[in-house]
């Protein structure tokens, strides 16, 4: 992982929720899925993907991160994104308000099909 390039900040919940797949109905495993394909990215970035509720316990794999929020998500990805000022930060995530509140520190932030296209 790159400490001086790209932090990509993931929106586990808010990502996995953007395709009606059936997420629902295995919330961890869904999790899973989502990383193991953000760890097919090649794009020279860190990644950390953060987990919520049902989801947290989701172990990191070799290129991805994963973060289980001790609380609610989205204050667990402005933690980051504050505690990572001065690095290029981006932010996957359709949530207004948690883009807004990151985009105060700085930080950029990209749609859930950046890294998951509808399928």
């Amino acid at each position: 992982m790159n400490p001086t390039g790209t932090l990509l900040i993931v929106d586990g919940a808010n990502v996995v929720g953007s395709v009606p797949d059936g997420w629902w109905r295995d919330r961890r495993g869904a999790a899973e899925r989502l990383r193991d394909r953000l760890a097919q990215r090649d794009a020279g970035e860190e990644i950390v993907l953060v987990v919520e509720g049902a989801a947290r316990g989701v172990g990191s794999v070799s290129g991805v991160r994963v973060d289980s929020a001790p609380g609610s998500g989205d204050d667990r990805i402005v933690e980051l994104v504050a505690a990572h000022a001065g690095r290029d930060r981006v932010v996957v995530t359709a949530d207004r308000e948690l883009r807004s509140r990151v985009e105060a520190y700085g930080a950029r932030c990209a749609g859930p099909r950046s890294v998951r296209p509808a399928d």
